[in-house]
This record gives structure tokens, C-alpha cells and sequence, in this order.
């Protein structure tokens, strides 16, 4: 694709499809992992042949801390130990962004490091924010990266009433990693990538 979506539309569409999977009732999940930091859930995702994940925990900080160490900007290649590089290909208006980042192997190497070209878009939800993105075939890609593929994925954060200074953090997450991979590989890692993720995030925000 040579060219971008415009991108209010694309903003208002993503941001929807993130409202519809925060609705989904409890049943429909399945337990894939719990720590001390993030429980981690998933179900089949409808965008492809893989599972849509969601992870919730509470982080102690403010939404819009919590926010800004998550989307696109200074903060964010400094804590995530997934991400080895991320640069902002486009800027638009209303918080919204396209960014190319690439990520570390995992699993022993057993998964290469990916590539992906994400639309980002930050925006208010109730008392708090949404941060969400979907990848975009943009861009020449690398010939030494696999291009991944990021389905409508975000991060709710809203604060916690009764414990102020406290945000409940919740996550959808459905990454096409693409080549040939085993899904038991993809389902292990994607699980552990969350857990990761919480962990790495709480010790940015005490720093």
C-alpha cells in the first residue's frame, strides 16, 4: 500500500471495535495465565485464525502517566523489553500517529524478530483513556524482518475511585506474527509477552 487511510475514520472505526470487545461478557473468555501483576484471557479472535487476548491488572499511577509510557513516544522503547525499535513514519492530528517498530525474538529464537507498520490513536474513555492501534500494510519491508500484522488491538486505562493514584489497566491484544510458526509457540509467547508487559510497565512508572 503506497498510500494512508485517512485517518479519522479509520480513528473512529478502531475505537468502536475496542468499545465492542470491552463489552464482552466474562463467559466468553478462557484463563490462559495469571500472575501476581496481570491475569491473562483469550478467546477466538473473529479477524483471523488466532485468539483475541485480554490482560487486566491494576498499576499504581495515574492514567495519563500510564498512557504516555504505552503509546508512541520518548518513553516507550525505554521500559518494553519486546520492542527494539520504533520510529514515527507519520503524524496526524487528534493523537494520531503511523509508527514502524520492530520487536526481539522470542521463545529461544524460535519466533525471528518481527516487523509492523501500526495507525495509532489515543483518545479519552469514561474518567480515563484508550489507546489503541491496527497495523497497515505501509511501507517497504525490511528484507531481514518478518512483517507482522496487528489486528484491532488497545489499552483501556481508567483510574480506580476508590484507590486514588491506582488505574485499572486492561489490554486487547491479536498479533498475526505470519511466517511459518506452530501456534502452541505463538499462544505460549503472546501469554508471557503480557505478563511481561505489566511487569516491565510497573517498573518504568516507579523510576
Amino acid at each position: 500500500m503506497d498510500h494512508l487511510p485517512s485517518p479519522a475514520p479509520l480513528a473512529t472505526r478502531l475505537r468502536n471495535t475496542l468499545v465492542q470487545y470491552h463489552s464482552i461478557g466474562h463467559s466468553e473468555w478462557r484463563l490462559a495465565k495469571k500472575t501476581k501483576d496481570v491475569t491473562v484471557w483469550h478467546k477466538p479472535s473473529e479477524e483471523f485464525s488466532g485468539y483475541l487476548y485480554k490482560a487486566q491488572g491494576v498499576v499504581e499511577d495515574v492514567t495519563n502517566r500510564i498512557v504516555d509510557h504505552i503509546r508512541p513516544g520518548p518513553y516507550r522503547l525505554d521500559w518494553d523489553s519486546l520492542m527494539t525499535t520504533m520510529d514515527i513514519m507519520e503524524t496526524f492530528e487528534e493523537n494520531c500517529c503511523v509508527m514502524r517498530y520492530t520487536t526481539a525474538g522470542q521463545l529461544w529464537n524460535i519466533i525471528a524478530p518481527r516487523e509492523f507498520v501500526d495507525f495509532s490513536y489515543t483518545t479519552s474513555y469514561e474518567d480515563g483513556l484508550l489507546t489503541c492501534g491496527i497495523s497497515l500494510d505501509y511501507g517497504e519491508v525490511r528484507h531481514n524482518f518478518v512483517r507482522g500484522f496487528n489486528h484491532p488491538c488497545g489499552w483501556f486505562c481508567v483510574p480506580l475511585k476508590d484507590y486514588p493514584g491506582h488505574s485499572l489497566l486492561t489490554g486487547y491484544i491479536q498479533t498475526e506474527l505470519r511466517g511459518m510458526l506452530p501456534q502452541s509457540a505463538v499462544d505460549t509467547a503472546m501469554s508471557g509477552t503480557l505478563a511481561n508487559f505489566y511487569f516491565d510497565l510497573k517498573k518504568a512508572l516507579k523510576t
